[in-house]
């Protein structure tokens, strides 16, 4: 699907400072000494950030399962509808254990704020959030990312699996969709 407007894309981070900003929160992790760690995997826009962390994580020696749910609490639009579904649930038991759950982007904080009490009632040990990007301007609930790639401003980002109409999570890196002649910013 293509964006109206014909879009350009305005480079905000790199894939080497993604990169670089990865193993750095695998080694915050790392130094956390996560029990019996399970990551649960935000889909859709949270896998390649997971996949890069969780080897990551591999190279710190932190053992882990890997998990996916999907959660959804955007309609059609860009901005949250403020009703969280669940989309498709996990499949492991998390009691006892230390659960990880990474995302591509926390903003509102709806969709990571059910995530995290959906897995305390389950009976985690320890829930944690990791976010590629945190957007803090538009948070509706309260809650905090526990490890965080980077923080941002309210742009709509695309890019390292982040989409605008399914568009655009192939590129290695985070940018800005920008419409034709306009400044984004």
């Amino acid at each position: 699907m293509t964006v109206e407007g014909n879009p350009k894309i305005r480079c905000l981070f790199t894939a080497e400072a993604i990169a670089a900003r990865v193993e750095e929160v695998a080694g915050e992790i790392a130094v956390s000494e996560p029990h019996d760690l399970l990551i649960v995997v935000v889909l859709k826009g949270g896998f390649v950030f997971a996949a890069d962390l969780a080897r990551a994580l591999s190279r710190q020696g932190v053992r882990l399962e890997v998990e996916f749910i999907a959660l959804s609490s955007y309609g059609s639009g860009r901005r949250s509808s403020g009703e969280v579904r669940v989309l498709r649930d996990i499949g492991t038991e998390v009691s006892g254990r230390d659960v990880l759950i990474v995302d591509d982007v926390l903003d509102s904080g709806l969709t990571l704020k059910f995530a995290r009490d959906l897995m305390r009632q389950r009976g985690a040990r320890r829930v944690a959030i990791a976010a590629l990007i945190d957007k803090p301007v538009g948070r509706r609930v309260d809650i905090e990312g526990d490890y965080v790639g980077f923080t941002c401003p309210d742009y709509f980002v695309v890019g390292y699996g982040m989409d605008a109409g399914h568009a655009y999570r192939e590129l290695p890196f985070v940018g800005v969709l920008e419409p034709e002649g306009g400044d984004g910013g």
